[in-house]
């Protein structure tokens, strides 16, 4: 039973590490499970993101519109899409992120190009020793309502 418990162990870590090497690609819109664009509505599409920095220890609301770039501290954050469930489904924001870090006087270093999910923050994350960055919505904003920055 152990020599059981050992394989499936092992098969799972090796699977686990295989799949962590793949890079995370933007599926086709028909692929797509329960995810949709969001419905048409007045407003530009936006990604409600939420900023940590380690350091302060404070939290800033972002305001990202696809198809742009916002800055948050020495990051760059380009939001390329952003989808939502089905109404019958459980409710879920994802975004589809690429996140570069410019720090002072050292060449930019991508730090992150994948699907990022509200429900699941831990499942793929942003691994940076001083910022957070997580998806908290995909929305609408008004044509008033400017991107957030610092």
């Amino acid at each position: 039973m152990w020599a059981l418990v050992a394989l499936l162990v092992g098969s799972t870590s090796v699977a686990l590490a295989q799949a962590q090497q793949r890079p995370l690609a933007v599926p086709p819109r028909g692929d797509a499970g329960n995810l949709r664009a969001l419905p048409e509505a007045p407003g530009k599409k936006v990604v409600e993101l939420q900023g940590l920095d380690k350091v302060t220890a404070r939290t800033q609301k972002l305001v990202a519109p696809v198809g742009e770039t916002t800055r948050f501290g020495t990051l760059e954050i380009a939001v390329n899409d952003c989808m939502v469930n089905t109404p019958e489904a459980p409710p879920e924001a994802v975004a589809y992120l690429t996140i570069v870090d410019h720090k002072p006087g050292q060449k930019e270093e991508k730090l992150f190009a994948g699907w990022m999910f509200a429900s699941a923050p831990s499942l793929s994350a942003l691994d940076h020793g001083v910022y957070d960055v997580r998806v908290l919505a995909c929305t609408r904003a008004q044509a008033s309502s400017a991107p957030s920055t610092r």
